[in-house]
């Protein structure tokens, strides 16, 4: 298992665990709110889960700069 720090604005979250660059990563809502991150736009596809059962995005952040340990 391999966790690394990275910085989203002004927050700092530690021992992040790396997920092998699927692009896609789900945050619960209250997460997003405490990182004060933009209102998601509309997702236009529906996502496989690990238990197989499909369900659709509530939303899509892009274009979100993160730094991992200090680089963008």
């Amino acid at each position: 298992m391999v966790v690394i720090q990275v910085q989203i604005r002004k927050n700092i979250i530690e021992d992040v665990l790396l997920d092998g660059g699927f692009r896609i990563n789900i945050i619960t809502e209250q997460l997003k709110l405490r990182l004060e991150l933009p209102k998601p736009k509309p997702a236009t596809y529906n996502l496989r889960m690990a238990n197989q059962t499909t369900t659709k995005p509530t939303g899509l952040i892009k274009d979100l700069k993160i730094y991992v340990h200090g680089i963008p």
